[in-house]
């Protein structure tokens, strides 16, 4: 199957490109980062490097798991592949899986000839361990499944109502589009995505003992995608439905949940104040199809589904996302990118005059110089109140890819 050109995506490598930094892919297992990788190295031979000028290690490939014993058994196997003349370029898949691997990637980039990109799928451990080694000489890209441009592009579709809705369904994993029409299979994949996810990322690394007590978490924040809760919320209601867990244990989970891509936990921001609240946070799944495989096909909630959908595509584009508070009013989404703000509010449908009101005040009590949009799955044409924008959602979702340039992204 032809690859999904992930333009936006590519387009930070070339920018990055030969510059004198690590480049670091992360994001949730699956979504992407090795198929970005190859796309990038297709990209390199088109621009004229030769095969023996780039290096690709997979690290969870049986074939190259002698270079994952050790940092110096990796350092050693590029070292010993990496011609003597001419910039090589060196793609490094799950780097977390070696040990100190930080050594080796420090060492690399200390070698003129060699540009060095590297892939991980936990957060903690690449930003812990690359920040303490490598302070200033590493840039990361944190990277989406599929966003709905691309996998309408993918499957050769248009941006309907009904594609929005097998979108939200089953979510935009890459493999996902070799499934297509398939939905149990879909579902059985990305089961199996979830578990490894949960097992590998998230037990192993925290040493989870009571894995029934982490899984009832992972569903308990997937039946709640969007409303504001805590540890000690969610403790509470586990233990009164038989489940006893602590509110740090609680703690530990969504930590770990976050580190490894699977939930992105969502600050509060008091837009008066001007200020953010960190105690209590919204959480959202990192793709809505995983919400399925866990819940089943009989709890769409397609209002906040929609919302988690939409969150993924502000971080997509803009990566500053808050949620945000106006005295007693809630205002789903605060964006800042470059000097600028919006406000997004986000509904299922506004049919009804009483919830289009509702939806509407908190965004007329914002002062009408900074962009306020309300999106929605309503198929009708865009309408205006006093200066606030009305969306539909699966045409913002397919038309404003690219309006932004500040993706998630740092350096």
């Amino acid at each position: 199957m032809e690859l999904v050109a992930r333009e936006e995506y590519l387009s930070w490598l070339t920018t990055w490109r030969d510059k004198d930094v690590i480049k670091a892919v992360t994001g949730v297992r699956r979504c992407g980062k090795s198929t970005l990788l190859r796309l990038f190295e297709n990209h390199l031979r088109a621009s004229g490097v030769d095969d023996q000028h780039i290096i690709a290690i997979d690290l969870e490939n049986v074939d190259h798991h002698k270079s994952a014993a050790s940092y110096v058994a990796l350092y050693e196997h590029v070292m010993a592949r990496a011609p003597e003349s001419g910039t090589t370029y060196v793609f490094i898949d799950e780097v977390q899986l070696v040990p100190e691997f930080e050594k080796a990637v420090a060492s690399l980039r200390a070698q003129a000839n060699l540009d060095v990109y590297i892939t991980g799928s936990n957060a903690s451990l690449l930003a812990s361990d690359l920040a303490t080694r490598l302070t200033g000489r590493y840039v990361e890209l944190s990277i989406l499944p599929l966003s709905f441009r691309e996998w309408t592009s993918g499957r050769s579709r248009v941006a309907s109502l009904d594609a929005y809705r097998l979108f939200a369904s089953y979510g935009s994993f890459p493999f996902t589009l070799q499934l297509e029409d398939q939905p149990t299979a879909v579902i059985q994949y990305l089961g199996g995505v979830l578990d490894t996810i949960i097992g590998r990322d998230v037990a192993v690394r925290r040493r989870v003992a009571n894995m029934a007590a982490l899984f009832d978490v992972v569903s308990f924040m997937a039946d709640n995608i969007g409303n504001l809760t805590s540890p000690r919320r969610i403790a509470d209601t586990l233990t009164s439905k038989g489940r006893r867990v602590t509110a740090p244990t609680v703690e530990s989970y969504l930590d770990g949940l976050a580190e490894a891509y699977l939930l992105y936990p969502v600050n509060r921001y008091n837009i008066r104040g001007k200020r953010r609240l960190e105690r209590i946070q919204k959480y959202y799944l990192v793709d809505p199809g995983l919400r399925t495989a866990m819940l089943g096909r009989s709890a769409p909630d397609r209002g906040r589904v929609l919302e988690n959908v939409i969150y993924l595509e502000l971080l997509r584009r803009h990566g500053r996302v808050f949620a945000g508070k106006l005295d007693n009013l809630e205002v789903d989404f605060v964006v800042e990118w470059n000097d600028h703000t919006e406000y997004i509010q986000v509904a299922e449908t506004t049919a009804d005059p009483v919830t289009l009101e509702r939806e509407l005040a908190p965004l007329r009590r914002i002062p009408n110089f900074h962009p306020r949009t309300l999106i929605t799955l309503d198929p009708t044409g865009p309408h205006s109140f006093d200066g606030i924008s009305q969306a539909y959602a699966p045409e913002w979702l397919h038309a404003g890819e690219g309006q932004s340039t500040g993706f998630n992204s740092k350096a």
